[in-house]
């Protein structure tokens, strides 16, 4: 039986779309806003760059491994209950963390905060989808959802330079705060309930296999370039993370009260979709974190003049997303996601060519068809995505969906900044070779750009400006190389995932599959009024 949405929530779902747009835009503006404080904590807490990896990963890390069970969880107990009591925790550890006196203190704020972000996310998908039941304004609606997520991406910098400038670290978790509490209010008025009423059994096996093989995963990605990729403990932590992926997928198989059912994953739809989101912010995460260095350190802008001048990457995915549902309608799926994906893929390929005298009007260029196409991919991938289910399994759906997205983040920060640390340090080490530095200065400017344009400027200040001018040179030419290669391998990665979707990306989704997900097996689903 199909799920009947109350008419007072279908009068309302406009506004119900724009809180659950508002409950998106404060958890995935923590994912980089934090990024731009990074120098100040070094200053104010006496972070080390270890500390400083973990501040921003610790986030990253309980949020990923958490959202496929979090997922679950709400369609089985309520996903309105979950948002709320995600928003409260979230609100709650950004005001702790704020006032952090010690880098581990930071750490942990952020671990709960990550807690919090995992129960919003998956559900504020799993709703919009159980209000918006009619397929073209489902699509739009996911279309803006989409839109509010590319653009939190894209806003964190601007707005954490902004507080940087005005008022003092914590700023950047504080600012949470008050958003959070007029959140809550709205959802326990505004948002209906809703939960899958066919669970029968609770699958506690499934659950802590997907959290550790999750969290496993994008910790040893995390750490692969710390480490090394064919360390001991990084093929230890990928084999330990493939094992209890393995046995997930094995118990899913053969329980009959899945958490996730697994063969999903057989649904050419479902996994294109599934791979388009993760290559696309594979692309972007790698990205930001190479541009965001390039303006401070290279470009020698403030922090927040960093953030402003990556606001044309917003707008155009602010543009480009909505646009998106209408674009598919008359040209489907398959070609739309794949245009998105090989715009991606031309605008970082562009960012490689780039110098560090290169004209802003380039870098906007290059910015131009990487936000326009993650606009025309986002909103369609995840449409395929959740298309692909029933809507009393959306919670586990959008967990699925939100997991590659942070993983495929995760990868690109990863897997791009551990090419452009490599380059960058050769490069560097062959730039300085007719210029006398001292070994523990050369070493920390191998270790951080930051480092480096500090050594660079006591160069000037003790043997003279010439010095200084050609440390600080070499130190830029090293980082466009770093740059330049960490650009084409984000474009490599995005181009095969354009050839993926072309591939295995129906051009529509067909009516009927819609009709047969919703009803299959005699489900039934609860959507009341708040």
């Amino acid at each position: 039986m199909e799920a009947v949405v109350s008419p007072e929530a279908q009068r309302r779902r406009w506004l119900i779309l724009g809180v659950l747009c508002l409950s998106v835009f404060v958890i995935v503006v923590d994912s980089t806003i934090v990024n731009v404080a990074l120098p100040t904590l070094v200053e104010q807490l006496g972070a080390t760059t270890s500390q400083l990896q973990w501040i921003v990963d610790a986030y990253t890390l309980v949020f990923a491994g958490l959202l496929l069970a979090a997922g679950s969880l709400g369609d089985r107990f309520g996903r309105k209950g979950f948002l709320m009591a995600g928003m409260a925790l979230f609100g709650l550890f950004s005001g702790l963390g704020a006032f952090a006196t010690s880098p581990g203190q930071l750490i942990a704020a952020r671990g709960f905060m990550g807690i919090g972000a995992a129960l919003i996310f998956p559900a504020t998908l799993a709703i919009l989808v159980n209000v918006f039941r009619e397929p073209s304004e489902r699509a739009k609606a996911i279309a803006l959802w989409a839109a509010t997520s590319g653009l939190s991406v894209a806003l964190g910098p601007v707005s954490g330079g902004y507080l940087l400038e005005h008022f003092w670290w914590g700023s950047v978790l504080m600012v949470n705060v008050p958003i959070v509490i007029v959140a809550i209010g709205l959802i326990a008025f505004v948002v209906p309930t809703s939960r899958d009423t066919t669970i029968a059994r609770f699958d506690p096996l499934g659950m802590v296999l997907s959290i550790a093989g999750i969290t496993l995963l994008v910790w040893a990605v995390i750490e692969g370039p710390a480490h090394g990729w064919l360390s001991t403990t990084s093929v230890l932590a990928f084999a330990g993370a493939a094992l209890a992926l393995f046995t997930f997928i094995q118990v899913e198989r053969r329980s009959s009260h899945p958490m996730l059912d697994v063969g999903v994953f057989t649904h050419a739809r479902f996994t294109a979709g599934s791979v388009s989101v993760t290559v696309a912010f594979f692309g972007l995460f790698g990205f930001i974190f190479m541009v965001t260095q390039y303006f401070q350190f290279v470009r020698g802008y403030g922090t927040l003049s960093a953030g402003v001048h990556t606001v044309p990457f917003a707008l155009f995915t602010g543009i480009a997303a909505p646009s998106s549902a209408k674009l598919v309608e008359r040209f489907g799926t398959k070609r739309i996601v794949t245009i998105g994906l090989v715009m991606m893929s031309f605008g970082f390929f562009c960012s490689g060519l780039l110098g560090a005298e290169s004209a802003y009007g380039l870098v906007v260029v290059c910015m131009f068809f990487m936000g326009a196409g993650l606009g025309l991919v986002n909103a369609p991938a995840t449409e395929a995505i959740m298309g692909s289910l029933p809507p009393e399994k959306a919670g586990v759906g959008s967990a699925v969906n939100d997991t590659t997205r942070e993983l495929g983040g995760t990868l690109g920060v990863a897997v791009v900044g551990s090419l452009f640390s490599s380059v960058y340090a050769a490069s560097l080490v062959k730039g300085v070779r007719s210029i006398p530095l001292p070994a523990e200065a050369l070493a920390a400017a191998k270790d951080s750009v930051g480092a480096a344009v500090q050594v660079a400027r006591r160069a000037g200040e003790a043997a003279g400006p010439q010095a200084g001018a050609a440390v600080k040179q070499a130190v830029d030419n090293a980082f466009m190389d770093g740059f330049r290669i960490g650009s084409w391998a984000a474009a490599g990665v995005v181009l095969l995932g354009s050839v993926i979707a072309w591939r295995f990306l129906p051009a529509r989704a067909e009516a009927a599959q819609h009709a047969h997900a919703a009803s299959a097996g005699s489900s039934s689903v609860e959507l009341q009024t708040a």
